[in-house]
């Protein structure tokens, strides 16, 4: 009895799991990994006090549900030990150096998934970390954050992660199992920057444009002239990533309209960010594109215009540093 006990198999430790930048994206998928029984911990700034005392509270499309995080830290410094993973939900602006904010909870062993908008985001951090796996991944989701410790699910909500630059995973399919545990959908890819560009077709043409439309969704694309230049701003993504070596399907503008023309109305992350007086993802969404279209010589007028509006607005804009949390 006693060999048998000795022999017997332990149960598998839970997986650790840091969120730094817990709003919309780090809270609903940091709760998806709690739910696949993963121990998620969470950083906050704003709403530090409320999560601490009561959780987040999440308005999916199945129901509200309740997530507790493990610790709940107002400083990644807080956290006790090293995770196994760090997702990182933080806004990409460069007001906001990442590498930096989460050096102290990145042990030897921990991969680092950087869960966030644009093109050519990631090499800061995997510079700064070279010994570590990076993961980048791409959330296909409608989520805004509707108070303190609140996150409404509006829509879709499945992800695509992989090593970054490029390759096979296993850390990545290990998060991805969690996942897809949960029930959330979660592809894993070799080719995380061919995905990055394929998601930046519909980001850098519907978060400049509902902002400077002031629209959601359904309504820039039930007026002609702005339906038309979401459409010339995608075709236009598609040529860069081209000439940037990641070709994309030929389908991909039509498909894109389509997904968003079955979608409920939606006020994008970027508009969400402006009307709440917060620093918006120019750069990262805009910007980057525009300089692999000069490096690689591609036209892109219809980004450049957007671009030249869009920065002036960000200028002013009184905006302190925004993360997602």
């Amino acid at each position: 009895m006693d060999q048998e006990t000795m022999s017997s198999p332990q149960p598998a430790a839970p997986t650790n799991i840091l969120v730094v930048g817990t709003g919309a994206v780090g809270g609903y998928y940091g709760a998806q990994l709690a739910k696949a029984g993963a121990r998620v911990s969470t950083t906050h700034r704003s709403d530090f006090a409320t999560v601490q005392a009561h959780g987040i509270q999440i308005d999916g499309m199945q129901g509200p549900y309740h997530f507790q995080p493990a610790q709940v830290l107002q400083s990644v410094a807080d956290y006790n030990g090293f995770p196994d993973y760090i997702l990182v939900g933080l806004k990409v602006l460069e007001e906001i150096a990442t590498a930096d904010i989460i050096r102290p909870a990145v042990g030897p062993d921990t991969t680092i998934l950087l869960l966030q908008n644009g093109v050519e985001t990631e090499p800061p951090v995997a510079a700064a970390f070279p010994n570590n796996e990076i993961l980048s991944g791409l959330a296909f989701v409608c989520l805004s954050r509707t108070a303190p410790g609140h996150i409404r699910h509006t829509c879709y909500g499945h992800l695509a992660i992989g090593r970054f630059p490029d390759g096979p995973s296993h850390a990545a399919r290990q998060l991805a199992h969690l996942f897809e545990t949960a029930g959330t959908p979660c592809s894993v890819t070799e080719s995380i920057v061919l995905d990055r560009w394929k998601k930046l077709v519909w980001n850098a043409a519907f978060n400049p444009v509902s902002v400077l439309g002031q629209a959601t969704t359904q309504e820039i694309l039930a007026h002609p002239p702005t339906a038309q230049l979401v459409e010339q701003l995608m075709t236009e993504v598609c040529q860069i990533a081209a000439a940037a070596g990641y070709s994309l399907p030929a389908d991909c503008v039509q498909k894109n309209l389509a997904a968003t023309r079955k979608m409920k109305p939606y006020k994008t992350s970027m508009l969400l960010d402006y009307l709440a007086g917060r620093s918006m993802e120019v750069e990262a969404i805009l910007g980057n594109a525009l300089r692999a279209a000069q490096r690689h010589h591609v036209a892109a007028p219809h980004l450049e215009n957007l671009y030249s509006l869009l920065s002036l607005l960000a200028q002013r804009t009184d905006a302190t540093p925004a993360t997602t949390g």
